[in-house]
């Protein structure tokens, strides 16, 4: 028998949240971005581009939000891995979707168990990763 704890999934009310104070972030730098929330088997939970972002945001950030969800790491903590010599320069591209090793991509934890990631996409990759971390930080 399992002695692990039930942990509280990623709810819409959640990624609501998530995607309003990503988009506050946002919109107090005067950035256009789009936002992608994920719960914890990579099914869209939240979606908004800002009618101003460029259409590539939509894509972008949500494959950081996916490639946050299955290496349960922030993106930008990612980049330098893949360079040539980096730890995951030959990572194999068999997973569903193509990750994305650009800023922007946080997981979401709860009690120390991932439920979650959030991706943003529109600004400059430090910009997009402030705007996640924000938002992660306000869901608590």
């Amino acid at each position: 028998m399992s002695t692990a704890t039930a942990v509280a999934p990623l709810t819409t009310q959640d990624a609501e949240t998530l995607v309003e104070a990503a988009r506050a972030a946002a919109e107090e730098a005067g950035v256009t971005v789009a936002i992608t929330v994920l719960d914890a088997g990579g099914h869209l939970l939240a979606f908004r581009r800002d009618d101003r972002a460029v259409l590539i945001a939509g894509e972008t950030s949500t494959r950081k939000a996916y490639t946050a969800l299955q290496l349960n790491a922030p993106t930008a903590d990612l980049v330098d891995a893949v360079q040539p010599g980096g730890l995951f320069h030959t990572l194999p591209t068999a997973l569903d979707r193509p990750l994305l090793f650009i800023a922007g991509g946080v997981p979401v934890h709860r009690d120390g168990r991932l439920i979650g990631a959030i991706g943003v996409g529109g600004g400059a990759p430090e910009q997009d990763h402030g705007f996640a971390t924000q938002a992660v930080l306000r869901l608590g």
